[in-house]
């Protein structure tokens, strides 16, 4: 026998194996439970293109799933997307009831597939365990319900905030542990962004190394440099490394500056300047949402985070901090840029989770501003 509560473990577990592989698409996980309350079929969604969860568990079901209930984490699509609406199919299977946690918010589907099934006679429950499914989904939720990417923050640091020491060693504040945590990130994320002045002290490379994403998106690597400080030199626009070399700026897209990045085949992104030749990030992320770009991963520095955080587009922030002391009046730290005045002004994180990693730990939240709806 397996109870509703049994069966959304399940589902849970099966919609993380596709972690680092739906994006563009959520991660869904589904079981067909017979009316004796054994599974009978499950799946999970692998890649956008390929058969979504439903439709998996309903083929290993086959006639068994006439009369069962289905369980999964998102409401089924009502749509003709990349594969058929998964709600018809369910129709045709003949299942006697569906049970899922949140509805989806693309409005393709947006309570259409639920209606689609009471219309054909098919019972419906929304709201088991749907906390748990917004945080497996926190990407692809946010990116449709907000009409951007997802931002989440993220940063390696000492107790006391700083990124780098105050001449500038950085490698490495973290231990193994927290790098590779911050790793997985990198590979759930479909791009990853710092600052012109990351690359200028580190010259990061931006690439993935776990191996895990085998999403059909490609691995984006963006720089955000409004006045072009940085050279076309650097590792983040290597023509070799896996994925794409973007560049946000602000200088005119005829500035021959930009000459050696195209070069290079570094995609160039012109973008309106917001105050003191910095890019407008409202403007950048609205280009990157037109390029499929679900979540960004901003990995730094404190100007550049500072900058999504003060906008209000930054919608989770993890920081893996180590069990250092660095001090220092001109040591940069993991946030910077003009700050709070008050302390009745600023975020707090919601839902705050803590970890331990090695000798140091993480912490991740929702930042909430005061007054926020």
């Amino acid at each position: 026998m397996t109870d509703l509560a049994a069966a959304f473990e399940r589902v849970f577990e099966l919609a993380e194996k596709g972690r680092y592989s739906t994006s563009p698409n959520p991660r869904v996980g589904a079981v067909v439970v017979a009316s004796g309350g054994a599974i009978v079929g499950e799946g999970w969604h692998d890649q956008a293109g390929g058969p979504h969860a439903e439709v998996v568990a309903l083929a290993e079901a086959g006639s068994r799933a006439r009369g069962a209930t289905v369980v999964l984490n998102l409401e089924p699509c009502a749509h003709e997307g990349r594969t058929p609406p998964c709600a018809g199919s369910l129709v045709d299977a003949g299942v006697a009831r569906v049970v899922f946690c949140t509805l989806d918010p693309d409005p393709r589907t947006a309570g259409k597939g639920r209606e689609w099934l009471r219309s054909a006679g098919v019972a419906t429950q929304t709201g088991p365990f749907s906390e748990r499914a917004e945080r497996l989904n926190e990407p692809f939720l946010v990116s449709v319900r907000r009409g951007r990417p997802f931002v989440h923050l993220k940063w390696a640091a000492s107790l006391d905030g700083k990124i780098a020491s105050a001449t500038g060693e950085s490698r490495w504040i973290t231990g193994e542990e927290a790098r590779a945590d911050g790793m997985r990130l990198r590979e759930e994320c479909d791009a990853i962004l710092v600052g012109a002045g990351t690359v200028l002290a580190d010259d990061p490379a931006l690439t993935r190394r776990a191996g895990l994403n085998r999403s059909i998106l490609p691995h984006r690597r963006i720089v955000v440099d409004g006045r072009l400080r940085v050279g076309a030199g650097r590792r983040v626009f290597s023509p070799d490394a896996p994925g794409e070399a973007w560049l946000a700026t602000a200088v005119e897209e005829k500035d021959p500056r930009l000459d050696p990045f195209r070069e290079r085949g570094v995609r160039i992104l012109t973008l309106p300047i917001a105050g003191s030749n910095r890019v407008d990030l409202t403007s950048l992320l609205a280009e990157l949402a037109l390029r499929e770009v679900r979540s960004l991963l901003v990995e730094g520095g404190g100007e550049t985070a500072w900058g999504f955080l003060e906008a209000r587009l930054a919608d989770r922030v993890t920081g893996f901090h180590a069990p250092l002391l660095l001090g220092g009046r001109d040591a940069p730290s993991a946030l910077s840029g003009a700050g709070c005045a008050d302390l009745a002004d600023a975020p707090r994180l919601e839902g705050l989770e803590l970890a331990s990693l090695g000798d140091g730990y993480r912490f991740s939240g929702r930042p909430c501003w005061p007054g926020a709806a």
